[in-house]
């Protein structure tokens, strides 16, 4: 009976020391993980959000066809894809429309090019470029958008419209997608293209949809 009593008060002086030792060091060890919880949190809240593209295709080439005739065509060394909708080609593009015939109608080109996916426009910057194969006419500017719902281009900046025998400038420019028809919002000028031998004739465009040159 003695040694029972004796074990049970040596079990409860260590029960009793191990309590006193124990809340502190587990308070010490919870205040420890949560300011690691904390601060991973911060890094998180302060980590920049990432807003490049989930996607990219390197030399892609993308065909639209109606009836199982192909009536576009566009081509691009880089297409960047985001999370909305939005689209990019940073190293700019081809598209090249065909007519039933596989005939190239008209040509579409630019240095840099961004979609919106909000209000559906591109936006095309550096050397862009539209040409007619139906009126042998060529736009040329350096910054252009393209409404491929309505169908139209337009441009605020400076242009240089050429033809068989001519060139048109001015600043503003709208247009169907054909670029059949077209005006300049504000005319600057008209002048006579000399006879260049070398000039190359807007018709020699590749008439095979599956050439990229």
């Amino acid at each position: 009976m003695k040694e029972d009593q004796l074990i049970n008060i040596k079990t409860t002086r260590k029960i009793d020391a191990t309590w006193k030792l124990f809340p502190g060091r587990f308070f010490i060890l919870t205040l420890w993980v949560l300011f690691l919880a904390c601060n991973q949190r911060k890094d998180l809240i302060d980590a920049p959000l990432y807003e490049g593209p989930l996607s990219s295709m390197d030399s892609a080439i993308t065909q639209m066809s109606d009836s199982g005739i192909v009536v576009m065509q566009l081509e691009t060394a880089l297409q960047n894809n985001f999370e909305n909708g939005d689209r990019e080609w940073p190293s700019g593009f081809k598209i090249k429309w065909y007519n039933s015939r596989g005939k190239v109608t008209s040509y579409f080109s630019a240095n840099y090019v961004f979609y919106t996916e909000a209000d559906k426009i591109y936006h095309a910057e550096g050397n862009v470029i539209v040409r007619s194969n139906i009126k042998n006419d060529e736009l040329n500017t350096e910054e252009l958008f393209w409404n491929q719902s309505e169908e139209k281009f337009y441009t605020e900046k400076f242009v240089t419209i050429k033809s068989e025998d001519e060139a048109h400038t001015g600043e503003g420019m709208e247009s169907n997608q054909d670029f059949t028809e077209y005006r300049i919002l504000k005319p600057s000028g008209t002048f006579t293209l000399e006879d260049d031998p070398n000039r190359p004739n807007q018709r020699d465009v590749p008439l095979n949809p599956g050439n990229s040159n």
